[in-house]
């Protein structure tokens, strides 16, 4: 089939993926508010509009990856050689040569349940194996003929800090998002992104953060305006103390995240 996979990048790009947080990326935890020391760090990036304002703090986990750890994006042709489903994972660990109780094992049947969950209401998503098939997908949202802009989260700055309040400097910047994509990549031997779109409101927002120690990050945050729908084991009602319906939900993009919008429109 043609396929170059190293065994030490395909191990080294899962743990990337899949490692734990670890106590030394995090920021002295006595500034972080007490009823958030139970609660797994990497939840925190979940807030609503009234908390969207300057000079508001709140404590904000941002993981910090090396990019170049990320497994590798296949061409279209290797990827639609390769079967990408749960039926199919004996086989896949034997390709891979992963043993069935191994953490890498669990990182791809996480992943691939995570894509087989059906769509809520007014949702559509895929797992994209390769580029094309993601681009696809957001041609698919917008339609052929729209230009589309590609937005992330950026650090301007570089330290090891993950978890940290952050205070928001400037009146964040409302974008115009009619539709909006977003990526995800998940943990797997090659590239998988889960891309999503919902047709419910969405708000989207540029941010900049000041972390306490200096970390400056400028931001892509997104407001789901409908949240009916969702499960009720969602994290973000955990963190918020609210109930799926009762109130919008705010959250962050992590740097490794893509959100596609269409570009805007001017007319004379």
């Amino acid at each position: 089939m043609g396929l170059r996979f190293s065994a030490w990048n395909l191990l080294l790009s899962l743990l990337f993926l899949c490692a734990p947080v670890l106590s030394e990326n995090l920021h002295d935890s006595h500034s972080i508010p007490s009823h958030m020391n139970h609660m797994d760090p990497s939840t925190m990036v979940f807030f609503t509009l009234k908390d969207l304002k300057i000079g508001e703090t709140m404590p904000i986990y941002f993981r910090k990856r090396d990019p170049s750890a990320y497994p590798q994006a296949l061409p279209r042709e290797e990827a639609d050689s390769i079967p990408f489903s749960l039926k199919q994972l004996p086989y896949l660990l034997q390709f891979f040569s992963f043993s069935d109780d191994s953490p890498l094992a669990k990182a791809m049947a996480g992943t691939m349940n995570h894509c087989e969950v059906p769509p809520i209401e007014g949702e559509t998503k895929i797992c994209a194996t390769s580029l094309e098939s993601m681009l696809d997908f957001v041609h698919g949202t917008f339609g052929l003929e729209t230009k589309f802009q590609v937005l992330s989260t950026k650090f301007l700055t570089k330290s090891t800090i993950i978890f940290q309040n952050y205070t928001i400097l400037q009146v964040p910047k409302p974008m115009f998002a009619p539709k909006m994509v977003a990526c995800h990549i998940m943990p797997y031997p090659y590239a998988i992104f889960y891309c999503h779109s919902q047709m419910t409101e969405n708000k989207l927002f540029g941010v900049s953060l000041a972390g306490d120690n200096g970390d400056r990050v400028e931001a892509v945050a997104v407001c789901h305006m409908d949240t009916s729908h969702w499960s009720r084991d969602h994290a973000s009602f955990r963190v918020l103390g609210i109930e799926p319906g009762s109130s919008h939900v705010c959250h962050f993009f992590q740097a490794d995240n893509i959100v596609y919008i269409p570009a805007p429109t001017y007319h004379d």
